[in-house]
């Protein structure tokens, strides 16, 4: 018996029956695919519910070729049955006006102009801790991070599709890659996409690739992340900051296990494991009309959670340590008047911030042979929401709060687009230059990270 077969008979939730215990025991709901209540749901329990126009409805839905009471969905054994009421264009349902129908988990109906879908809701799995303190990169104390590490024992067992949650700069990154390096498909290759880094215009050629002459530049064909992680598995990171259309082609990519190239009239069969990450609140974006709720329930299959670094302080000691150590440095104890420093500290940029702490620290302190030698420093945290010096003129106190946010802004920019100077312009909506030259005067551009251009950026 392996590792990971020993982990799942202990806690008893081998992953095939977690995966699918997740999809039975998770409430049955209806979900509004497209229109303007798109994101509106209702839950589908034992009794039935009433779809239409009328305010007395239990889902409402403002269409005018919807029927005050249109139709009934109710439990039909293992599935579900649609049945038209009092409407007189009834149902489509794969394409056909029908007065009722069959239908499973993930089908999608529509009435008037308005899709609907049977989803499975989405929640998290509860789970003992991990005795382990270590996952591949990752290392922790913390109860919640010991959870996260089970479930990602766990959930690398199946090819079941994983939406990783958590602030910019939590390790996202690295959970995928553990459960991908904990996975049968972990000899086949891992391909990683930022959605919020890539401009609109080149997310499908880098997504789905294209052919040569698809649009101006395609001078040669492109495979895309699909076809590049075929038999391994695809990370698509930040995918709230997908577009609506793109949304749609991705949903169905992952529906199909097709792609079809920019440009191209044929399609590929693809064989990917797919994990997606967010900073965002999904289920938010799906409530605003932003996100796809059908795309939303096919991504959160298993959903993993990284809590953010001021969440669980007793992970700060060991992080620090395993950091130190891949910077050249073996401290024997984490403590003292240095670890009270970083444990005081909020960390708005998680462990990336605390690695750039450390790294900034090795640097500034040279032939240090312990952690208390470390010249840490800190930017202070004001508890106000702006520190005005009144004792000066309007001008100069106006220029210092002003000087103090672009400090903070840039600094916090640079730690969620490291190395990327492109990306920080398109996320702050400013130019190239005016970046560059922001982040030189502020002294937030170091000599070990260049951008596109060759330029250092942080």
């Amino acid at each position: 018996m392996t590792k990971r077969q020993t982990i799942a008979t202990a806690y008893g939730l081998e992953l095939a029956h977690m995966v699918s215990e997740i999809e039975r025991e998770r409430r049955v709901q209806l979900v509004v695919v497209e229109g303007p209540a798109m994101g509106r749901t209702v839950p589908l329990g034992d009794g039935p519910i009433v779809i239409g126009a009328s305010p007395d409805c239990d889902l409402v839905i403002d269409d005018p070729r919807i029927s005050d009471r249109h139709v009934r969905v109710a439990r039909d054994g293992n599935g579900f049955e649609v049945r038209n009421l009092s409407s007189t264009n009834g149902i489509l349902f794969r394409s056909a006006q029908v007065g009722s129908a069959s239908l499973n988990l993930g089908d999608t109906f529509t009435i008037g102009r308005t899709p609907l879908s049977i989803q499975a809701t989405s929640r998290y799995v509860d789970v003992r801790p991990a005795d382990a303190r270590r996952v591949g990169e990752l290392v922790a104390e913390s109860v919640s991070m010991r959870r996260l590490f089970t479930m990602i024992e766990l959930a690398a067992m199946s090819d079941a599709t994983c939406l990783i949650e958590g602030e910019t700069g939590v390790g996202k990154e690295l959970v995928a890659r553990e459960l991908h390096a904990n996975s049968p498909r972990r000899k086949q290759a891992f391909v990683a996409i930022d959605c919020g880094a890539l401009p609109e215009a080149l997310l499908e050629s880098a997504l789905f690739g294209h052919v040569r002459g698809a649009f101006t530049g395609a001078e040669r064909p492109r495979k895309g992340a699909f076809v590049q992680a075929s038999g391994g598995t695809l990370f698509l990171d930040e995918v709230a900051n997908l577009s609506l259309a793109a949304q749609a082609r991705l949903l169905r990519v992952l529906e199909s296990r097709t792609v079809q190239p920019v440009g191209a009239d044929a399609q590929t069969s693809v064989d990917v494991r797919v994990v997606a990450a967010a900073n965002a609140n999904l289920e938010e974006r799906v409530a605003g009309g932003s996100f796809r709720p059908d795309l939303f329930y096919r991504l959160a299959v298993v959903r993993l959670e990284v809590p953010p670094l001021r969440a669980r302080p007793e992970d700060i000691a060991p992080i620090a340590r395993a950091i130190l150590r891949r910077g050249g440095l073996d401290p024997c104890e984490v403590g003292g008047a240095n670890l009270a420093k970083l444990t005081s500290h909020t960390w708005p940029g998680n462990v990336r911030e605390l690695r750039n702490v450390l790294e900034r620290a090795l640097v500034l302190s040279p032939g240090a042979d312990s952690f208390d030698a470390l010249r840490i420093s800190l930017r202070e945290q004001s508890t106000e929401t702006l520190a005005v010096r009144t004792d000066l003129d309007f001008k100069s106190a106006r220029a210092l709060v002003v000087e103090a946010f672009e400090a903070s802004y840039l600094t916090q920019l640079r730690d969620r687009f490291p190395a990327n100077l492109s990306a920080m312009a398109r996320a702050a909506g400013i130019d190239r230059k005016t970046l560059r030259g922001l982040l030189t005067r502020h002294s937030l551009r170091r000599g070990d990270a260049h951008d596109d251009d060759g330029d250092v950026v942080g």
